[in-house]
């Protein structure tokens, strides 16, 4: 009896990102064909256990553009729609989709979003200008946002003397801290113990 993988799919307006999750496949072998049927079947685990995998996907894909990387841990696809529409669904037919098959939260995007049209293998961060990072001055939280007020310390408002000497020659306690913008004089008092 084989087992069947976990996979997480998500899509753009002309691609359906699908990622078979498979820790150390052995043997991996993937089928797409134009109609949309996509099969997958390997062996994992110490006791090289069969997995299978057969999707009827929605609608229609272009075979020579779809592109696969099989690595360690999955096996991730990137299926050209034959035509460029969100699709409904991943799967066709009016079925609940399986349990193995969930949606990739960290690549989707909805259909109102379409301006965020670049893959997520895409992301290139070479092109980026990092010399600008500390300029973006706390993201509109305000000039002081970034911690910048170091120079305005609070210790300017808290004087902190040694105690003095009294005429016998005993320390006298001296508290000068501001307290509600006055300079509070006398011994502290010490809080009761519980």
């Amino acid at each position: 009896m084989s087992r069947h993988p976990q996979v997480k799919w998500a899509q753009r307006p002309d691609v359906v990102y699908l990622t078979v999750q498979l820790p150390d496949a052995k043997n991996p072998k993937v089928n797409l064909d134009p109609e949309g049927i996509f099969t997958f079947s390997a062996t994992a685990g110490p006791e090289s256990y069969a997995y299978e995998l057969k999707l009827e996907l929605f609608d229609k894909v272009n075979v020579e553009e779809s592109k696969i990387n099989i690595g360690v841990r999955n096996i991730f696809c990137v299926l050209e729609k034959s035509e460029k529409k969100w699709w409904n669904k991943l799967l066709r037919g009016d079925e609940k989709a399986p349990h193995y098959v969930k949606v990739d939260w960290d690549k989707w995007v909805d259909e109102d979003d379409d301006n965020e049209t670049a893959a997520p293998g895409d992301f290139d961060m070479n092109s980026m200008d990092f010399s600008k990072f500390g300029d973006m001055g706390g993201m509109g939280l305000g000039d002081d946002a970034m911690g910048d007020d170091l120079d305005d310390s609070d210790d300017e408002e808290e004087e902190v003397t040694k105690p003095s000497e009294t005429a016998e020659g005993e320390p006298k306690e001296q508290n000068n801290s501001k307290v509600g913008g006055e300079a509070a004089e006398g011994k502290a008092e010490a809080a009761p113990s519980s």
